[in-house]
């Protein structure tokens, strides 16, 4: 099931593309915008971040982080990172576990791929939920005004 707003978030540890364990905790005294995607490379996932890339310093301005979850590895994820020129982290959730607690996971998904993370967005104040948002069609992007306004309030 999905997170709703006023839950609060579940923890994770995860290994970003530079192969360094990132927590939820890092981002204490901060709001976190986290981005669930299904996969790398993908046309709708790549517009889905390169939105966020292309705003990063207004989150940045408002003392937000950014972070971007999917289920590809941290190899996959480094390369994706590298070529869009991506200033935040993308943590790998290999084993499906944040997306599970996150309620941002495809059973199945296009090509009879199992576990693959739901295009979602959260924002995340002192562990509770403010923003959530996750969808079910992998073709529709985010609310990015929704998420802006949640990180301004």
């Amino acid at each position: 099931m999905a997170l709703q707003v006023g839950d609060k978030a579940p923890d994770f540890k995860l290994f970003s593309s530079d192969l360094k364990e990132v927590s939820l905790s890092d981002y204490d005294g901060k709001k976190l915008v986290v981005h669930f995607f299904p996969m790398a490379f993908t046309g709708v996932c790549t517009t889905q971040l390169c939105t966020m890339r292309d705003s990063f310093g207004f989150y940045e301005g408002m003392n937000a982080g950014v972070v971007g979850i999917s289920v590809d590895s941290p190899f996959t994820l480094a390369k994706f990172k590298e070529e869009q020129s991506y200033q935040f982290p993308l943590l790998s959730d290999f084993n499906k576990e944040t997306s599970t607690a996150y309620g941002a996971l495809y059973e199945e998904f296009a090509f009879n791929l199992k576990g693959v993370s739901k295009r979602a967005a959260f924002v995340i104040e002192d562990e509770k939920i403010i923003y959530a948002e996750v969808l079910e069609n992998a073709g529709d992007l985010p609310d990015f005004d929704a998420i802006r306004k949640a990180v301004e309030a």
